[in-house]
């Protein structure tokens, strides 16, 4: 009876430790990732430059302001042009408070005709709190159209779903 016991025990923390998931390591975070969508702006170029601000929320306030709920956000940028790429120079992340909480890139990157890109803030990532921020700065070609920023919030905990979107809004 011991012996099952003890067999019993030993399956079943080998079963635990099996099933323990890794940290996965976000794309959206790895400088490496970036890089590879450097690109190089001639000085003569008659680009100019603009900001665009969105609001996004990695959690929300449930039921009174004492209890909030997490959420993962996936932030898109788009190129909304289907013949040139467009070229973002930075995307900051801030806090409710106003306060940096990370930088993705600070050096041109490109993003194709019709492409999207995206930036994942996790769902265990409330740094942010329930008036984040981001704002990017990127290369303005007045023959082309803007580029679309907007971020999707979602959460589904066992029968209950929430998801909403903020759309940028073009500040300089």
């Amino acid at each position: 009876m011991k012996i099952i016991k003890s067999l019993s025990l030993s399956f079943f923390l080998v079963l635990l430790i099996c099933s323990c998931e890794q940290q996965k390591e976000m794309s959206s975070i790895n400088p490496i990732n970036w890089k590879k969508r450097s690109a190089t702006i001639p000085v003569d170029d008659s680009l100019t430059e603009a900001r665009t601000y969105l609001g996004i929320y990695s959690e929300i306030y449930s039921t009174s302001e004492h209890n909030t709920h997490d959420l993962t956000v996936t932030v898109s940028m788009r190129n909304t042009s289907d013949k040139d790429s467009i070229y973002l120079t930075k995307a900051a992340y801030y806090s409710t408070s106003g306060e940096l909480i990370r930088t993705y890139f600070d050096y041109p990157i490109f993003i194709k005709p019709l492409e999207t890109v995206d930036i994942i803030i996790e769902e265990s990532d409330d740094t942010g709190g329930t008036g984040a921020n981001f704002i990017f700065d990127w290369l303005n070609n007045n023959a082309l159209t803007d580029p679309i920023f907007e971020a999707i919030m979602i959460s589904t905990r066992g029968q209950q779903g929430l998801s909403f979107t903020t759309q940028g809004k073009r500040i300089k």
